[in-house]
């Protein structure tokens, strides 16, 4: 059904019109100079994406040998840390930092953000048991909540509303990057630091950096510096400098488009997560060297990259939720080539075509909920859709293991993950918006 639709009318048929768009003669004289303090937001949102989620979310598991081979932790012991965050803290902290993000702005939810992850680290490097070591990956989980995803989109959310896709573009290019550089740039440090001091260069490098950035920088919205949305004038010309028809969250979570963005974006993440933490040992099983499963995860997450960019531009103009569902889609249906991965053309294609609808990951969901809800109560509506999502990422790996230990095959769980992310996609494409830029079901 979905095969057959063209892309244009998949897309919204025709360029998304948005009054903000429309009066561009409203800018201010700063803009109108080619500056708007709003992209500064977004400077501050890609470094606090790229050190507390790219280098340090994707950078984590090269440390598990080092933590295997000097404190004895077994496989399970190693990898269950972050787990145990994300299934016993995150979701009680998701919840916490949307109320705080609502009521007391985006900015000092994450600068407390930063202290957890910066200090976690620091400590790290000064484990010597287990039970120390789950203790600091549930404070980095919080951390990670606090400073990570939630808050920056919260933030450029309310600093964009015109060129809000493509901010949010940018900013997502802080993780992308990140997770490209992460595993180089660790396994380098460990090299010639070790592990120990590893951990605490990059945790104060977090807090050396990041803090100034939060505090001098950072603002939660355009109103603290007299400004709007987009660096609009008048509040006539922005309606109002917020998305008008805002939603109370407790009306939000009782309607039909709230579940389908959650449900639909918690299938899709949980397939990106399961491909992603087995895609090299994968390679690996069918014959390939470590070194090429290394190179096709590298253009994978470099091809992201130029999605990232993309899909901010495409969101920009054209119904968001469709975007959203066509690059799931593309996702969904790249997965089928891991079935033939003793043709290499078809792994590195799989890599591009993959990892260029992954950048549509998270950096969608904040738009299409800012178009069905509005502003007011975002940050609690991404608390909750956006845990669903981490416990999704961090699930499906856990069943994919599961599915390869007792079957000693993969080929289930990419049937699972790809029926999932299709489902995903099609959930998203029947989400319901009236409005261009801010529609509410």
């Amino acid at each position: 059904m979905v095969c057959v639709l063209p892309i244009s009318g998949l897309l919204g048929g025709e360029r998304r019109r948005d009054p903000v768009i429309e009066r561009r003669d409203s800018m201010s004289e700063a803009q109108r100079g080619g500056f708007f303090y709003g992209w500064r937001i977004v400077g501050s949102a890609f470094l606090n994406l790229f050190l507390t989620t790219g280098i340090v979310y994707y950078g984590f598991p090269v440390f598990y040998p080092s933590l295997i081979d000097s404190l004895g932790f077994s496989r399970q012991q190693a990898t269950t840390g972050i787990f145990y965050g994300f299934v016993f803290m995150a979701p009680l902290f998701g919840l916490l930092a949307g109320v705080l993000i609502d009521r007391a702005g985006a900015r000092a939810v994450i600068l407390c953000g930063i202290g957890f992850v910066g200090f976690s680290l620091v400590f790290m490097g000064m484990i010597g048991s287990v039970r120390q070591y789950y203790l600091l990956c549930i404070t980095e989980v919080v951390g990670y909540v606090l400073a990570g995803p939630i808050p920056n989109q919260v933030l450029i959310a309310n600093w964009f509303r015109a060129s809000r896709g493509r901010a949010m573009g940018y900013a997502y290019l802080g993780l992308g990057l990140g997770g490209a550089a992460s595993p180089v740039l660790i396994h380098a440090l460990i090299e010639n630091l070790g592990w120990r001091r590893s951990f605490q260069a990059i945790g104060v490098v977090i807090l050396i950096l990041l803090f100034p950035v939060g505090i001098w920088i950072t603002r939660s919205t355009p109103r603290e510096m007299g400004l709007l949305p987009d660096g609009i004038v008048s509040d006539e010309a922005a309606g109002g400098g917020v998305e008008v028809s805002s939603v109370p969250v407790l009306e939000a979570i009782r309607t039909l488009n709230f579940w389908l963005l959650l449900v639909g974006s918690t299938l899709t993440i949980a397939a990106i997560g399961t491909v992603i933490s087995h895609f090299i040992l994968f390679l690996k099983d069918g014959g390939y060297s470590a070194g090429w499963a290394s190179r096709a995860l590298s253009i994978l997450l470099v091809s992201s990259l130029a999605g990232r960019v993309l899909v901010g531009h495409v969101a920009d103009r054209f119904t968001r939720k469709n975007v959203m569902a066509l690059f799931y889609m593309i996702l969904a249906l790249a997965i089928p080539l891991l079935f033939i991965r003793h043709n290499p053309v078809a792994v590195y294609g799989f890599a591009v075509a993959f990892g260029f609808a992954m950048g549509a990951d998270y950096m969608l969901i904040p738009l299409v909920a800012a178009d069905c809800f509005g502003l007011s109560s975002l940050g609690k509506l991404l608390a909750l859709i956006i845990m669903a999502d981490s416990l999704g990422q961090t699930c499906g790996p856990v069943m994919a293991g599961h599915i390869f230990d007792t079957r000693h095959s993969y080929n289930l769980a990419w049937g699972i993950v790809t029926a999932g992310g299709i489902l995903g996609a099609l959930t998203i494409y029947f989400i319901s918006t009236n409005r261009s830029g801010g529609s509410t079901s």
